[in-house]
């Protein structure tokens, strides 16, 4: 899962005397994302005031994530932040940082409450007023318990909405925490999908990423099959209003042949698929307690460039996995560097409790993992720069961003290429039709001038 740090947006100060302010911060992934958006909401709609982190707001609500080792620390880095600012406000942490060590986050020095996973979507009933205690409240229980799917989708905050439509894992991977930080997997249903689809339409939103924590596995409701990932994104295709969907991070094993024919021709899902592989070695992969083997993995990539020549391809990998030798991470370089992708998403092994991996023999020393990952980081650069020249001249549909860097605007070609612009306030959350003519030095694509770029419509 693809990890950044996100504020809610900036909003006035407060008028209403006695109203209570509150902060989010988001950790880790955008499914995280996604469900601060919506229990951000929830708090307006008791009265409470968004504002930003430092606004001095009452309540601070961290959404944790524990992919890394790195997210804990940030954890603790925001929570001293969050004291700095108002050294009497309320912190709350939920997310899977808080299912996993609640005792460990209840011994942060500022922290007043830690809610896990079955218990997060009730913290206002459940806090109370958030009033401070002298003891920390920990209100965590047993992982099982989080069994139902609480519907969630990000709006107001970023030019592109981010739509749960999955949560939780079946998967038993070696290195991974996420079942036992968010549970099994379940789904919502088509229905309700559609349903919150359609309230987004009615906003000025024009691109839908679907998220979730095993997306291909979507359709599992109260512990039974009911309904195929290949029939939802079916059913969004009809919906009137949205411009695009966007798939987010997909298994290989899931990612049917039957789905890819259809966002080959699909009116609105986007030519852009990001597929973990993990490893390109066999052996790693097998260690990791993976479904699938390089064989498939290539099988998948060759048959989405048969059909789709342009499509973005992005792969999630992991180097210095135990037992992982230099001959077996070669057999990992040499299999991207042959593979037909757009870039890499790397990350560098850390050790998680509770998984079969901390008991593993050939544990690889840190250099080494860090030499792998900077090797790999590299590769990336060079694919994403040959995959933007082989689009150069071509004409692309880019949904422009309020994101301004060294006087430019960006935004992203529905196969994922990110643009750069003469800054004009009227293309922001625009899609424009542009012609790709050149790679600028900060690797972004310029596209000609304000008066050769046109509506799509």
């Amino acid at each position: 899962m693809e990890t950044e740090g996100y504020y809610i947006n900036l909003q006035p100060e407060l008028k209403e005397f006695g109203v209570k302010k509150v902060a989010f911060y988001t950790l880790g992934c955008k499914l995280n994302y996604s469900e601060t958006s919506t229990i951000s909401r929830m708090f307006e709609a008791k009265g409470y005031q968004k504002v930003a982190f430092d606004q001095q707001p009452d309540i601070f609500i961290i959404n944790t994530c524990s992919v890394t080792e790195n997210a804990d620390k940030k954890c603790k880095k925001i929570v001293k932040e969050a004291k700095k600012i108002s050294p009497n406000g309320y912190v709350t942490i939920i997310g899977c940082y808080a299912q996993l060590k609640p005792r460990e986050i209840a011994e942060i020095e500022g922290v007043d409450a830690v809610l896990g996973a079955a218990e997060k979507f009730r913290l206002i009933e459940l806090l109370d007023g958030f009033a401070k205690e002298q003891e920390t409240k920990v209100i965590a229980s047993e992982i099982h318990n989080a069994n139902t799917f609480n519907n969630a989708y990000s709006i107001n905050d970023r030019t592109r909405t981010f739509l749960k439509v999955q949560d939780g894992c079946n998967y038993g991977c070696a290195f991974c925490t996420i079942p036992l930080a968010r549970g099994k997997s379940r789904s919502d249903s088509i229905e309700n999908i559609l349903i919150s689809a359609r309230e987004i339409a009615q906003t000025d939103v024009k691109e839908v990423v679907l998220t979730g924590v095993n997306i291909g596995d979507f359709g599992i409701q109260e512990g039974k099959r009911k309904e195929k990932f290949i029939d939802l994104i079916k059913a969004l295709d009809e919906i009137e209003g949205i411009e695009r969907f966007r798939i987010s991070s997909i298994e290989p094993n899931l990612l049917t042949n039957e789905a890819i024919a259809f966002v080959a021709q699909s009116k609105k899902f986007v030519p852009h698929f990001h597929i973990p592989l993990q490893s390109g070695s066999n052996t790693i992969l097998r260690k990791m307690g993976r479904r699938y083997l390089r064989e498939l993995y290539e099988d998948r990539v060759s048959k989405i460039k048969t059909l789709m020549p342009h499509c973005c391809i992005g792969v999630d990998v992991i180097v210095g996995f135990p037992g992982e030798t230099d001959e077996l991470f070669l057999e990992t370089y040499q299999f991207l560097n042959e593979l037909d992708i757009s870039y890499l998403h790397v990350f560098t092994y850390s050790e998680r409790a509770n998984t079969r991996a901390i008991e593993m023999d050939g544990v690889v020393p840190m250099k080494k993992r860090n030499e792998r990952s900077r090797m790999l980081r590299i590769l990336s650069e060079k694919k994403r720069r040959k995959f933007y020249e082989e689009n150069l001249g071509k004409t692309f549909t880019v949904l422009f961003e309020e994101d301004l860097e060294d006087g430019k605007m960006h935004g992203f070609t529905e196969n994922y290429i990110r643009v750069a612009a003469k800054y004009d306030p009227l293309l922001i959350n625009e899609l424009k039709v542009v012609s790709l003519s050149e790679i600028n030095e900060l690797g972004n694509v310029e596209v000609l001038e304000p008066e050769m770029v046109y509506d799509k419509h």
